[in-house]
């Protein structure tokens, strides 16, 4: 996966339709989730298509998700979310301003509004979760 400096540079060049693409192509870098993590409780509730995000612990106390969804450009959303959290110590993750980190790539103008209807509730659930390991 691209670090979301390089990521923001290049997705700045581009025009509507390349950026969908890059999109999709950044969901397709994402680890596969195995099909038994895609229950009801790792499903991310409000978004328009299926989510699933699962978050797994190293060994180093790190957290490392596993995601994916049924829909290719929401695929690449929950991958941009992730390149901003990944295999971060959970009071990182804290410490991140997600929606921030996400600005520079203009979801709400560049997607429609059931494509990014659901980032929030994937955002919430990541802290959700490096709250109760960062307890």
């Amino acid at each position: 996966m691209p670090s979301l400096t390089d990521l923001q540079d290049e997705y700045g060049f581009l025009d509507a339709d390349d950026r969908y693409r890059l999109l999709i192509d950044l969901g397709r870098e994402l680890e596969p989730m195995p099909e038994p993590l895609k229950t009801d409780a790792t499903l991310v509730r409000g978004c328009s298509a299926s989510v699933w995000v699962y978050p797994t612990v190293r060994d180093d106390g790190h957290l490392h998700f596993l995601a994916d969804s049924n829909a290719a450009i929401t695929k690449g959303i929950i991958a941009l979310v992730l390149l901003t959290v990944q295999d971060q110590a959970p009071a990182e993750i804290l410490d991140t301003d997600i929606p921030d980190a996400l600005a520079p790539f203009d979801l709400k103008n560049q997607l429609s509004s059931n494509r990014t209807q659901g980032i929030p509730n994937m955002i919430a659930l990541i802290r959700d979760t490096a709250k109760r390991y960062a307890a």
